[in-house]
């Protein structure tokens, strides 16, 4: 199952066991099974601390399937699938915390978590797809949550291979999460997240704790590459930095590979952001995630502090602040959209396209992500229609001839989407208006899946600061925003071209230019004439 590079990278990790571990396997004849059992197998073989128990019936579990956990105690993490792909560190790190060897936590959330007292036990269920890149952050925080607090069980289900729950859940949009039965959650959530929809205090004690933190030097408001890029070159001057970031990595966690970053040949969107934050850990910058920005407060008078006030009540003070929040999907705007969102309407193919296998979608768009998509998602359902609303594709040129050559594709041009439409709680099919011919057509299918484009994330800041027509941060030549000591970098400026190594030059860039307006603003009057 494995190979031997994997297997030497493996025992290695398996050596840091403290306790021996436990994997109880629910198997039958299928290939799937078969092919689960090797995996298992291979892990038993790879240290004396695992043992591997089959069983060809386990009751009330779903098969294939296996349990991880101690001797002689209830298994409280389970994977019902094969988890290889972007979940085969889900499992490592599963096997290594079962067996003792501690996470990479703050102490304060460990303790939080194993403070959960719950009126009930808390049984989650995670509907993933093995090539879903915002599924593994899921998966593993509720994996630790079960091993660091007894009343927590988890069990992770590959959405592909158990076709017929995600029918009958309908489910259309992974990751999903429920627990106790009921819907907890859809999309990306980080543990703190979690831990704070299980705790209800947490908000509370959490705002006490933001609010009375000293004014910072230079605060960082998002944290993406901008963001990193900025804390990084602030905390290198030597002053009080901060980040505060609704999820750290920012629009990165949402991408697949990135083959275009300089010195990195490639590396997944995902391991980027762990990177990125990483990087910033290594300096004396206070990291505050989870928290989302409501709004900046002007400073009262001239070198006071600027407000910034988070959505749990709490306001921190800084001399300057970069805005670095970047975009997000651009939604086409019409009926359907938002009532069929995770149900039918998607914005990522790679984590939600095997949801489709075998059905008809549409996909939005006609420039290198809408394109990149329709070829993703050919292999994978039975029939694409990609509708552009331009006279011509606007994706590169080799990605059209890719996607002109395969026969399950279908492409329309001068489409205009004006509605998606459904039934029985779910998408059934898409109208959209010939341009040219001024006529109305409808397609029936399953699913829509978006990409037109990024909407910068800057409503929160209307009436503060200047705006594009387009909503983005108009910003100078050193990052400088309207509003004195403010200053905005990447993706949600006025800077052309969204890409990864612009937005963190561009960080670097108005970290460079807040320093420079710290300086000068602290110079003393007598001293400046």
């Amino acid at each position: 199952m494995l190979d031997t590079a994997l297997k030497t990278q493996l025992k290695a990790y398996l050596e840091k066991l403290q306790r021996p571990i436990v994997l109880v396997a629910a198997l039958d004849d299928t290939p799937k099974s078969q092919e689960l059992h090797a995996l298992l197998r291979d892990i038993a073989e790879l240290s004396p601390k695992v043992t591997l128990v089959e069983r060809s019936e386990v009751a009330d579990e779903r098969t294939p399937s296996f349990a991880i956990g101690l001797p002689g105690e209830p298994a409280r993490i389970r994977f019902a699938g094969v988890p290889m792909g972007h979940e085969f560190t889900s499992l490592v790190l599963a096997l290594l915390q079962t067996g003792g060897h501690p996470p990479k936590l703050d102490a304060a959330l460990i303790e939080q978590i194993r403070a959960l007292e719950p009126a009930q036990d808390l049984v989650f269920e995670t509907y993933m797809s093995l090539s879903c890149q915002n599924c593994p952050e899921v998966v593993q925080a509720l994996n630790l949550l079960a091993v660091l607090n007894p009343r927590v069980r988890h069990v992770t289900i590959d959405g592909a291979l158990f076709q017929d729950e995600i029918a009958q859940r309908q489910i259309m949009a992974v990751p999903t999460v429920y627990l106790n039965g009921q819907v907890f959650g859809q999309g990306r959530m980080g543990i703190e997240e979690i831990v704070a929809k299980l705790d209800s205090g947490a908000a509370q004690r959490e705002a006490v704790r933001l609010h009375a933190k000293p004014v910072f030097d230079m605060l960082i408001v998002g944290g993406g590459p901008a963001g990193a890029a900025a804390a990084v070159y602030a905390a290198r001057k030597g002053i009080r930095t901060g980040v505060v970031a609704e999820r750290f990595g920012g629009q990165t966690l949402d991408t697949l590979g990135i083959e275009n970053f300089i010195s990195v040949k490639e590396t997944e969107g995902p391991k980027f952001a762990v990177a990125l934050e990483q990087h910033v850990r290594e300096y004396e910058v206070d990291v505050m995630n989870a928290q989302r920005v409501e709004r900046v407060i002007p400073a009262d008078e001239p070198g006071a502090p600027i407000g910034v006030q988070l959505a749990n009540g709490a306001t921190l003070r800084a001399r300057s602040v970069v805005v670095s929040t970047g975009a997000r999907w651009r939604e086409v705007g019409v009926p359907g959209e938002r009532e069929y969102r995770n149900r039918g309407v998607a914005y990522c193919p790679h984590c939600d396209g095997p949801l489709f296998k075998g059905k008809r979608v549409a996909v939005i768009g006609g420039g290198n992500s809408g394109v990149e998509a329709a070829i993703d998602l050919a292999g994978i359902v039975r029939e694409v229609t990609l509708l552009e609303f331009a006279p011509q594709l606007r994706a590169d040129a080799v990605l059209v001839r890719k996607l002109e050559s395969l026969p399950n594709v279908r492409i329309v041009i001068n489409a205009q989407t004006t509605e998606i439409t459904g039934a029985d709680g779910k998408v059934n099919g898409l109208r959209w208006r010939d341009r040219t011919a001024d006529a109305e057509h409808d397609i029936a299918l399953e699913g829509v899946f978006v990409q037109i484009g990024l909407q910068p994330n800057t409503e929160w800041l209307r009436g503060t600061l200047a705006l594009s027509k387009h909503g983005e941060i108009i910003v100078d030549a050193r990052g400088a925003t309207s509003l004195a000591g403010v200053f905005a970098a990447g993706d949600v400026t006025t800077v052309p071209f969204k890409q990864i190594i612009i937005a963190a030059g561009d960080g670097a860039k108005a970290a460079l230019g807040a320093f420079d307006h710290l300086i000068r603003t602290s110079v003393p009057e007598a001293v400046a004439a």
